[in-house]
């Protein structure tokens, strides 16, 4: 059990549970609620770069359109090569090449 005042660890002293730290006690059959506050994790949009992006030419499946913006990311294990994906600058399709 966590400590709620220092968020240490709680050890049983006979029937209570007991913080080494600063002496916080509490019964063993009380229930507690932990509130873990998650890190947002952050993602990548590619239409807020629009304009950094280095660009290439490649025909578009989905349009025709000869041109695209790439970038490089790591979707698979370490030793496998990096994605590239592209994304049309005529029509914004996206596709991805292995």
């Amino acid at each position: 059990m966590i400590c709620p005042g220092c968020k240490g660890l709680l050890y049983p002293q006979g029937d209570q549970l007991a913080c080494r730290r600063c002496g916080h006690t509490q019964a063993k059959g009380a229930v507690q609620v932990i509130d873990h506050e998650r890190e947002k994790k952050e993602q990548v949009v590619m239409d807020s770069v629009d304009g950094t992006l280095p660009r290439t030419t490649i025909i578009c499946d989905k349009c025709g359109h000869g041109e695209a913006t790439w970038v490089l990311r790591q979707t698979r294990a370490a030793d496998e090569p990096a994605t590239r994906i592209y994304q049309c600058t005529g029509c914004r399709h996206k596709w991805r090449e292995y």
